[in-house]
């Protein structure tokens, strides 16, 4: 069973950078961030693949946003720069085997961390 570990929420002021983390036990795995703001559904962040290759972004994320990966960790990261009000939410790591592609759809994925929450403030 893979359990996923996120860390690195918080309030930050609206401009600023925070990075997450989400760690993974057992295999490597390719793996996608979302997040989920208050009553709202939850939508598609970043993913990136095992290889660290086939990234992609939300368009609204694009350009402020950096996903990446240390598979010797078996950690993936997002690094949110110029953060934004409407970047508030619950953000949730999740996994797909490797031998899949790095989907941006939510039901593609098997696992799913606890979420950890990112408050920007204007």
């Amino acid at each position: 069973q893979v359990q996923l570990v996120e860390s690195g929420g918080g309030l930050v002021q609206a401009g600023g950078s925070l990075r997450l983390s989400c760690t993974a036990s057992g295999r490597t795995l390719n793996m996608g961030w979302f997040r989920q703001a208050p009553g709202k559904e939850r939508e598609f962040v970043a993913a990136i693949r095992w290889s660290g290759g086939s990234i992609s972004y939300a368009d609204s994320v694009k350009g402020r946003f950096t996903i990446s990966r240390d598979n010797a960790k078996n950690t993936v990261y997002l690094q949110m720069n110029s953060l934004k009000p409407e970047d508030t939410a619950v953000y949730y790591c999740a996994a797909r085997p490797s031998s899949y592609s790095a989907s941006r759809l939510e039901r593609d994925y098997d696992y799913w961390g606890q979420g950890t929450q990112v408050t920007v403030s204007s």
